[in-house]
This record gives C-alpha cells, sequence and structure tokens, in this order.
C-alpha cells in the first residue's frame, strides 16, 4: 500500500504562451510541476524492500509501517483545503489557486478553517507536526508556476465533498455533539450550493462543471428559498450529516448570509469569530 502526492494542474492557455515566450518553445500542452514530490510506503513487500532509501533527500520517500495516517492526512489537509478554496474563488472570478491564496478574505478563511475544523479531526501522524504540516500545504497553493486553475479544483463536486468535506463533519458531530465546529465546513457547503446556481457575484455564467451538474443546479434554485432542498435531495453526498440539527441549522445560516451579504463579507466574518 502506498501514498504518492504531487498536484497535477491542469494546461491553461496562458501556459502555453508563458512557455512559448520564456522558453522558446511551442508546446500543446505543457504542465510545470511543483517542486514537491512526496512518496510514502508500507514497508511491506513480497520480495524485500527495494533500495530507494538510497535515493536522493529530494525524492522523498519514506517506508512507514502504515500509510493510512498520511494518507488520511493528505486527504483532509490538502484536499479538503482545495475543496475549500475553489467554490468562493470561483464566485469572486478569481481564476488560480494562488490568487485564491492571496485574496484578502479567502486566504484567511482557509487559514482559518484549517487550523480550527479541519486538522483537529486528522489525529496523530508519526513524525509529523500537522501545524507544520499545513504550511507546507499553504505554500504549494501559493506557487504561482504551476497556475492551477480554480475550474479543474471545482469541477465533480458531488464526488468531491463526500470525500473531502463530509466525513470532516461527521468525525465533528460524533466526538463533539452540539459543541462541534462546522460552521466554516457548513459555509463550504453553501458556497458550493450558491456555486451551483449558475452565476458569480459579478453575473458571469458559470458553465456546467459536475456529471450531475443539472440535478444540482436544480437544487441550487430550490435552495434559495429553503435551504433544506439542498441537503435533502443530496442524501447520497450527506447521509446522516443531513439530518443533524447542527449542521444543519449551520448551513442554513451561512447560505442566508451569503445571499443576503455576499461572498466576501461571509467568509470575512466566520474569520473574525476566531480574531
Amino acid at each position: 500500500n502506498s501514498m504518492v502526492d504531487r498536484i497535477p494542474p491542469g494546461p491553461p492557455p496562458a501556459m502555453k504562451e508563458t512557455v512559448a515566450t520564456d522558453y522558446g518553445y511551442t508546446d500543446a500542452a505543457p504542465i510545470f510541476c511543483e517542486p514537491f514530490r512526496q512518496w510514502i510506503l508500507e514497508d511491506k513487500f513480497c520480495a524485500g524492500r527495494p533500495t530507494w532509501d538510497k535515493l536522493p533527500a529530494s525524492a522523498n520517500i519514506s517506508f512507514v509501517h502504515d500509510v493510512a495516517p498520511f494518507e488520511w492526512m493528505k486527504i483532509r489537509i490538502l484536499n479538503g483545503g482545495h475543496a475549500s478554496l475553489c467554490y468562493p474563488a470561483a464566485l469572486l472570478n478569481v481564476p488560480y489557486v494562488h490568487d485564491a491564496m492571496l485574496h484578502p478574505a479567502i486566504g484567511p478563511f482557509v487559514d482559518t478553517l484549517e487550523r480550527m475544523e479541519i486538522i483537529p479531526t486528522v489525529g496523530e501522524v508519526p513524525n509529523t507536526n500537522l501545524a507544520e504540516y499545513w504550511q507546507l500545504i499553504h505554500g504549494r497553493f501559493s506557487n504561482p508556476t504551476i497556475m492551477d486553475t480554480i475550474g479543474r479544483i471545482c469541477y465533480d463536486g458531488a464526488s468531491r465533498q463526500p470525500k473531502f468535506i463530509v466525513p470532516v463533519v461527521a468525525d465533528s458531530l460524533a466526538k463533539e455533539g452540539a459543541g462541534a465546529r462546522v460552521d466554516g465546513l457548513a459555509l463550504v457547503s453553501a458556497l458550493w450550493c450558491r456555486y451551483c446556481q449558475g452565476r458569480t457575484e459579478s453575473g458571469d455564467v458559470i458553465g456546467p462543471n459536475d456529471p450531475q451538474w443539472d440535478r444540482l443546479q436544480g437544487l441550487a434554485e430550490k435552495a434559495k428559498t429553503s435551504s433544506s432542498a439542498w441537503l435533502e435531495g443530496l442524501d447520497d453526498v450527506y447521509g446522516d450529516v443531513a439530518k443533524s440539527p447542527v449542521f444543519t441549522a449551520a448551513f442554513d445560516r451561512a447560505l442566508t448570509k451569503i445571499q443576503l451579504v455576499g461572498v466576501e463579507a461571509t467568509l470575512q466574518q466566520y474569520v473574525s469569530t476566531y480574531q
């Protein structure tokens, strides 16, 4: 069993121009790889361990007893971070992940959400400081060279949210009950719902970006007047989380606030609760 981590950005048109102008190459699909790479392998080999531990440290290969804690950390902090920043960025017409991290409302929102609601659910990871790991991810997200598009991260939310966001909510509710901190995670869901209404805050059309787009857009329209329509209509995404009074109330507050004061102000109000 193993886990590999390296962000694979899509090739935006601007990258073709950069390669042609700066490097003198014509490439139909150029991709700038991030310098970070990580490969975690369980130290259980049927024919003996390969000698990859002799590779340079830059290869970042580790042999561990159990890969699960490392995979859990990556899915929650990295993938969960992506799933949290993409929809406010899209709604505010922010094109790239690194731009989202620099945004005065989105960047602090993701940082606060990670520290206050996501990281506390990860659990212990051998020889790893989770706060330092988040700072590593923060730096990777902020890398302007790879030009990772917001559209790529937004795609297929109906599959990504139940992998990267909903389980975090479920764990928080199971451990903390009525005292669970889920306001930020509920806000992520509300932002996804608002995104599926199909227009940015400036009025630009958001094109279909999910295999279930028609279904999602129909539910998002209904949620304009009844927030419960979104959660009840996506039982396959939310499961028992949609039945939690704590989460449903937080979701309703978040979606109502987005509709009343807008995305940026709603993000800023969330951050202010922890300052």
